[in-house]
């Protein structure tokens, strides 16, 4: 069955093409396995609440775009009779009625991992946000900050320092700012000289866009539309994560080729129930965030937390932008998910308010996740994986110009990285073990540290049932057949010297143990020095260093600088390439080549365990049995204008027009 949904219909009609549906919310109570929701232009300000999936992902609901047409969901409302209150300054009131059981700027953003006033951080912000012609105005803390908001070009971030450019300066003199008073809500706004009564204001006012209430509502497909302007709250990984769109604890998703922009906190969601956490460290302290996030994760088990019940989604050929918290956020629901060819950039660029939960991509426990042909850029993290990031592998992506790429923290592999092009300044923050990468290009720096006050959870191979905890004691890392450049950063160092010291074979870090016990300092414990580093074949440029002892290393004196460069969808990395780099061949690398991380006993393989052969690079061209070092399978001395990213949406039977590569 088809169902249509039009602004010019009737929740009273029969949804047919001639007779359509006037809400999407109406058609999703309405909808049955097996059925398609055609969704036509116009703007849909409600939150889509579907009451039921498909049973199997041949028997799913589809909620997709009419053909051409753009619908947009939002979860905001246009907002008029704003009078002047004084200057440039206007005020509005607003009965508290209007928002329901949710009114955001009477709840601050809260929650485990959110630097919080109350402890002497940053001052109180809420979920609201205000629009002025669709552009997001900036929220400040008093009523005073309104009338002479001060012009800023650049931002430092929260966690380096570094000065960080604004998209759009100009917007950092529009503010606003909410006072609640008993049942009503006074917003307070400085639109920069313009007239709110003549331009379009818009406000959030809904928590989602498209979001069952609902667990195990499964099989949905949700392809082509727009949706933005939600009032997202804080998702740590403790609690609740509500997207401006996402499944809430089922299987078998699609989310695809929509835009995803302008959202509070975090925009699609594979998160984690809220019978696992509800921010109980922040309400109570009673125990620490570790400890509750511990508890999360068997509490997840307990309500069912497996494949083929929780997770397995898709979410593909997405645009992504202009989030305050992350793009892609989960916890347990993300596993055995697959994130591919999304575009994603802006996100916690505008430092509203900062937690330890910031950065494009978020995944906690995503077992066995697949993260391919991603372009990640101008975030203040590109990527983090956290807890349980095993059997994760993280391929053909490109980051660059964010404050950092990639983070994995408290996770014991396997994870693995392969033929992705790390642009940024700061490549790497590894609080992690057991992780390979291969065929990278790395441009920024790496820094190691061992978690020794946290223990996490590894899994028996492909499941989500824990074969044990333990800490991070920082190594057991394979790095084959990378470029590694000499770029400059204030995190780590380049090249593998963070490694320096660490023992290359596993003979070796056992001698070291046993030296600790013959020594007699271990006071009871079991000593821990730091694992091993495998590394063979690496290309190291200008200052970048490798390990002593590494076999096939290649040493590049003549600097080499990247620079990314769109055209159109596409994106090409250039750089002038020096002979030696060029002439580096390396042999394809697979499972066999890579050995088993020492804590979890899996081996780096594919999902179903079968071998992972590296034999296609970036873009999926095939590589010969000796090919170039690095993401890409041929280099060539000189000039290289490498296409990295194809912006293209295409399906397995599609030609790229960009590389001619038919596969993904």
């Amino acid at each position: 069955m088809q169902y249509h949904v039009s602004l010019e219909g009737s929740d009273t009609a029969q949804g047919g093409p001639d007779n359509p549906f006037r809400t999407i919310g109406h058609a999703a109570q309405v909808a049955m396995p097996g059925d398609i929701v055609i969704v036509h232009d116009g703007v849909y300000r409600e939150w889509v609440d579907p009451r039921r999936g498909g049973t199997c992902e041949a028997d799913r609901i589809v909620y997709r775009a009419a053909d051409g047409e753009k619908p947009v969901i939002k979860g905001s409302e246009i907002i008029c009779g704003w009078s002047r209150y004084k200057d440039d300054v206007w005020r509005v009131t607003l009965d508290d009625a209007m928002f329901g059981d949710y009114n955001p700027y009477r709840q601050p953003l809260f929650g485990d991992w959110l630097a919080m006033p109350s402890r002497g951080e940053d001052p109180d912000k809420h979920p609201g946000m205000v629009f002025l012609n669709g552009r997001a105005l900036y929220e400040v803390t008093s009523l005073e900050d309104t009338f002479a908001p001060r012009y800023r070009d650049h931002v430092k971030d929260y966690v380096t320092d570094v000065a960080c450019a604004i998209d759009d300066p100009e917007m950092t003199q529009c503010v606003w700012y909410a006072r609640v008073e008993d049942d009503r809500t006074v917003l307070y706004a400085n639109f920069h000289g313009a007239d709110p009564n003549e331009e379009c204001v818009e406000i959030a006012v809904r928590r989602s866009c498209f979001f069952p209430r609902r667990h195990h509502v499964n099989y949905i497909t949700v392809s082509g539309f727009e949706l933005c302007q939600a009032a997202t709250q804080w998702a740590p990984p403790t609690s609740h994560q509500v997207g401006a769109i996402g499944p809430n604890w089922a299987t078998g998703w699609i989310i695809e080729r929509n835009l995803v922009h302008d959202v509070k906190c975090s925009g699609i969601s594979l998160g984690t129930s809220e019978e696992t956490g509800d921010n109980e460290w922040y309400r109570t302290e009673r125990k620490t965030g570790h400890q509750y996030q511990l508890e999360a994760v068997f509490k997840g088990l307990r309500i069912g937390w497996k494949k083929g019940f929780v997770g397995s989604h898709i979410v593909r050929d997405n645009v992504i932008h202009d989030c305050g918290q992350n793009a892609i956020v989960g916890h347990m629901g993300g596993a055995f998910s697959t994130i591919e060819h999304n575009h994603i950039y802006r996100i916690g660029a505008r430092r509203e308010f900062f937690g330890w939960e910031v950065a494009g991509i978020k995944l906690h426990a995503a077992l066995d996740a697949r993260i391919l042909d991603n372009c990640v850029h101008d975030c203040s993290l590109g990527m983090w994986l956290d807890w349980q990031a095993q059997g994760v592998r993280i391929s053909r992506n490109v980051f660059y110009d964010n404050v950092c790429d990639l983070e994995i923290e408290v996770t014991h592999g396997p994870c693995l990285i392969d033929n992705n092009a790390f642009c940024s300044a700061m490549t790497y923050d590894n609080y992690a073990q057991g992780t390979a990468f291969v065929n990278n290009l790395i441009g920024g720096t790496i820094s190691n540290n061992s978690v020794l006050d946290r223990f996490t959870p590894y899994h028996y191979p492909h499941s989500t049932e824990v074969a044990g905890n333990a800490f991070v004691y920082g190594g057991d890392d394979r790095y084959a057949s990378n470029i590694f450049l000499d770029g400059a950063g204030t995190l780590g160092s380049t090249g593998l010297s963070a490694y320096r010291g660490y023992p290359s074979t596993m003979a070796e870090y056992l001698q070291s143990v046993h030296d600790i016990f013959a020594s007699g300092v271990t006071n009871g414990h079991d000593p821990q020095p730091v694992q091993m580093l495998y590394s063979w074949d690496n290309a190291y440029v200008g200052e970048a260093e490798g390990p002593e002892g590494e076999q096939g290393t290649t040493h590049v004196a003549s600097p080499v600088n990247v620079r990314c460069e769109f055209k159109g969808d596409d994106l090409y990395l250039l750089f002038d390439c020096p002979t030696e780099l060029a002439d580096k061949k390396a042999a394809v690398v697979g499972t066999a080549d890579l050995g088993v991380p020492r804590i979890v006993d899996e081996r780096y393989e594919e999902t179903d365990g079968s071998d992972i052969v590296i034999d296609t690079d970036i873009v999926g061209r095939r590589r010969t049995e000796l090919s170039s070092v690095g993401p890409f399978a041929e280099l060539h001395p000189g000039s290289n204008r490498q296409l990295a990213w194809c912006g293209a949406v295409r399906t397995t039977d599609d030609a790229c027009p960009s590389c001619g590569v038919k596969e993904w």
